[in-house]
């Protein structure tokens, strides 16, 4: 969801974590939890382009996106 809300693909989000899209793809699909450094690499690359992860709050966790003075488009190729 959070990937979706900033309309990113998977090589954009590969990209600013500096992880392979393929483990970015298995984690999202369910087929590898990821490692830590992995894990906390893909949040920190969501949360600076203003995503924020909103706790289980008995509706279910979920993500939005912070106010921003400019534009989270995609991180630069």
């Amino acid at each position: 969801m959070a990937r979706a809300a900033l309309n990113w693909t998977l090589a954009d989000l590969a990209r600013a974590a500096g992880v392979h899209r393929n483990t970015i793809s298995n984690f999202e699909t369910g087929r590898y939890g990821g490692s830590e450094e992995a894990v906390a690499a893909i949040r920190k690359a969501l949360e600076d382009a203003g995503v924020i992860f909103v706790p289980e709050n008995g509706a279910g966790p979920g993500v939005r996106l912070a106010k921003r003075s400019t534009d989270a488009s995609a991180p630069e190729a």
